[in-house]
């Protein structure tokens, strides 16, 4: 128990604990109703283009295909989504989640735009908070089937390339490999974003403090 509250966090933080309710509750209402719920609440990226049912950009990301599918994504979540709430607090680990999830759909629109099958799952989301973890704890041991220790960026390097490959082919065995890639995409984005901003903020002052003369109080580098 020690071990795996120091490798995935303790408890149920707050974000985690409301996204999981909300998840579990939507699988059930699936359960209920018929599999018409898909079609209107799952992403449909022929319905986005042309019934404008952007609703869906958002609504996708709690419905789930099968209790194994949610089971996964849940324990994702938790394992990985925690360690990240409790980094960044649970308003930015929400912006995040929320950012890559539909982030991941709205590529899966763009480059899927005549696709009638459902995309559903919070799987894109969960890509990029798998991007996350591997970015802010890169050395972070995960075990592979509980077996096969690798440290956290290799495994977000390896599940990257895996979903890259496999949306050359389409959707396959139900999978959306694209929304996944997406999510990814989206996830690097927001991570790099800062990186970038001070790397440019650092050499527009570098060449205005180059530009300036002797006279002016400038420095010379």
């Amino acid at each position: 128990m020690t071990y795996y509250r120091y490798q995935f966090g303790y408890g149920f933080p707050p974000a985690i604990k409301k996204l999981m309710i909300v998840m579990g509750a939507v699988f059930l209402l699936q359960m209920v109703v018929s599999h018409w719920i898909n079609f209107y609440l799952g992403l449909v990226p022929v319905l986005v283009w042309k019934k404008y049912f952007l609703w869906q950009l958002f609504t996708y990301i709690f419905l789930h295909g099968g209790i194994t599918h949610i089971l996964f994504n849940l324990l994702a979540l938790w394992m990985f989504g925690g360690e990240l709430e409790n980094y960044w607090g649970s308003k930015k680990f929400l912006f995040y989640f929320f950012f890559c999830g539909i982030g991941a759909g709205l590529c899966t629109v763009l480059f899927a735009p005549y696709q009638m099958v459902p995309v559903i799952g919070a799987s894109g989301a969960i890509y990029g908070i798998l991007l996350a973890f591997g970015w802010l704890f890169p050395n972070r041991p995960i075990y592979i089937y509980f077996l096969l220790p690798i440290p956290a960026k290799y495994m977000v390097i390896i599940f990257g390339l895996i979903s890259l490959f496999s949306s050359a082919e389409g959707t396959g065995g139900g999978i959306a490999h694209l929304t996944h890639l997406g999510g990814l995409l989206f996830g690097l984005l927001y991570m790099a974003y800062p990186w970038v901003r001070q790397k440019i903020r650092r050499e527009y002052y570098k060449r205005k403090w180059s530009q300036k003369g002797p006279g002016s109080g400038g420095y010379y580098h």
